[in-house]
C-alpha cells in the first residue's frame, strides 16, 4: 500500500524525488504520512481537496480487500 500511495504521488507532483511515505502500523488501522516538496503540496491536495479525496478512496477501495484500514494523512 506505501509503494501505491508512493507511485500516484509522484506521478503528480514536480519534483518526484523530494516524495516520500511512512507507515505507521497500529493495531486495527496503519496510517500513511505522505511528505511531498513544498511547492507541490497543493498538486497532491488538489482543488478543494479532491484529489486527496480521491487518493483515500483508493486506499479504503484496497483496504477492504486486505481486510484492514488505512488512513492517509499530507504532511507539510
Amino acid at each position: 500500500m506505501k509503494n501505491l500511495i508512493e507511485e500516484i504521488a509522484k506521478a503528480l507532483v514536480d519534483i518526484p524525488e523530494e516524495v516520500s511515505v511512512n507507515a505507521l502500523e497500529g493495531e486495527q488501522v496503519t496510517v500513511l504520512e505522505l511528505r511531498v516538496a513544498p511547492s507541490d503540496l497543493g498538486k497532491v491536495i488538489g482543488k478543494q481537496g479532491r484529489t486527496a479525496r480521491s487518493i483515500r478512496t483508493i486506499l479504503g477501495a484496497a483496504g477492504m480487500k486486505l481486510n484492514r484500514r488505512f488512513t492517509l494523512e499530507i504532511l507539510e
